[in-house]
C-alpha cells in the first residue's frame, strides 16, 4: 500500500455516507455488491466486479478519486486516479 497525492486532501473525519444500499441498484432491481465509499461526498457505489462499475461511474462523473470499502470489518482505500491501494 501507499500513499497518493489525493488521500492527503480527503476531508477530516470522512463524509457520513449517503446511505447504506444504493438507490440505483434499487432502480436497476439489483442488489449492491461490495459496496465502496467516495471519501470526497460519502456516495456508495458496487466495486467493479459486477456489471454496473458504479464506483467507478461515480469517478468518472466527479472525479473524487479515492474510495474504501464499506463492507463490515473492511478498511482497504482505492485512489481510481492513480489505479493503487492507499
Amino acid at each position: 500500500m501507499s500513499e497518493c497525492a489525493h488521500a492527503a486532501d480527503l476531508p477530516r473525519p470522512e463524509p457520513v455516507p449517503l446511505g447504506t444500499t444504493r438507490p440505483e441498484c434499487l432502480e436497476a432491481g439489483t442488489d449492491p455488491v461490495r459496496l465502496r465509499l467516495c471519501l470526497t461526498c460519502g456516495h456508495g457505489g458496487c466495486c467493479d466486479s459486477p456489471p454496473s462499475r458504479r464506483a467507478t461511474g461515480h469517478f468518472r462523473a466527479t472525479g473524487h478519486p479515492v474510495t474504501r470499502s464499506f463492507e463490515p470489518g473492511e478498511s482497504r482505500r482505492r485512489c481510481f486516479e492513480d489505479g493503487s491501494t492507499v
